[in-house]
């Protein structure tokens, strides 16, 4: 497997502007953090390291594999390529997107989209192979996608993992502009009904959500965030909700991260760090660099997120210079 390490965005890539890799201030990791054409950034913690599940940001046909990246410190960046391979994923055909890492009894699962299917007659949706090691290299676990069909209106696709107070691992999913929420079985094998005798159930929070569902918990509650818009365009952004139960219901309460004129531009499809010591949160998401109109040019950036005294999500303030160092050691 090769390794590759640099600090930030301060390596140039060749293919790409220097205006979307320039060097960052001193002591700060600089946006985007990796250089490449990476999106829908998965975001985990694993054995008191970053890491960043990206998906590779090319025409579907090219989209054949992952990459990982990790970091100690959030600025300086480990490149792990071909982590997970179409080659080992059978019944995978055309494009591998959208990562989702959990770790569980010493493995690691990572779950993901294939094939883009557009209806249940089709093979594909969403997948879930399993590693020794964060890095892999990840086997598919089941020969077949763990779910295929659409149910409530919701393409198989764009998966988060969300692992509850109480032990029980939810998957939150869908494309098309429809959300479900699934329990998983312990084994990650299937999914299995949840107490109510819903085995697929619509949590869908507003007109205006898409795609790119997660979850967390603070506090108490349940935040429940996606993105809007189209993912190819400027407007492309990232709204919530806050809920009392990972089954919702949840209500819309606004956009947190969206284009800057000045900064990017479709900003979404994220993820994010909780560094639980001091309560510290970053957001790790895509975006667009200026004047850029090819929409598979996109780029992993990082940015610090932050909570008003309510509980509500500030705005997040998109920067080129990125965040500063926390090790986690």
């Amino acid at each position: 497997m090769r390794l590759a390490q640099w600090v930030g965005g301060a390596v140039l890539a060749a293919c790409m502007s220097t205006a979307a890799f320039a060097a960052p201030p001193p002591g700060h990791a600089g946006n985007p953090v990796f250089p490449g054409w990476y999106a829908d950034p998965e975001a985990a913690i694993f054995d008191h390291q970053y890491w960043i599940y990206p998906t590779t940001s090319l025409k579907y046909a090219q989209q054949t594999g992952f990459d990982a990246f990790s970091s100690p410190d959030l600025v300086h960046w480990t490149k792990h390529s071909s982590v997970l391979a179409m080659k080992d994923i059978p019944w995978a055909k055309k494009a591998l997107w959208a990562p989702a890492l959990v770790e569980k009894g010493g493995k690691y699962y990572f779950f993901f989209a294939a094939n883009d299917i557009q209806n249940d007659n089709e093979v594909g949706g969403i997948g879930v192979a399993v590693a020794d090691k964060p890095d892999g290299p990840f086997r598919d676990l089941l020969g077949k996608p763990l779910i295929d069909k659409f149910h409530n209106g919701a393409q198989p696709i764009d998966q988060f993992v969300f692992h509850d107070d109480d032990g029980t691992y939810y998957m939150i999913y869908g494309g098309w502009k429809h959300a479900n929420i699934v329990k998983l079985r312990p084994d990650f094998t299937g999914v299995e009904p949840m107490a109510d005798g819903t085995t697929f159930k619509e949590i869908t929070p507003a007109p205006e959500y898409v795609e790119g569902p997660l979850m967390f918990k603070r506090n108490g509650k349940y935040y429940f965030m996606w993105s809007e818009g189209g993912w190819t365009g400027p407007d492309y952004c990232v709204a919530y909700a806050i809920g009392d139960s990972p089954t919702g219901p949840f209500k819309r309460i606004g956009k947190i991260l969206e284009q800057d004129p000045k900064i990017a531009t479709g900003a979404g499809h994220h993820s994010v760090f909780h560094v639980a010591e001091d309560d510290s949160w970053y957001i790790v998401y895509h975006r667009h660099p200026l004047g850029d109109t090819d929409g598979n040019h996109r780029v992993t950036s990082i940015d610090e997120m932050h909570f008003d005294k309510d509980g509500h999500i500030l705005p997040v303030k998109m920067t080129n210079e990125g965040v500063t160092a926390k090790p986690l050691r």
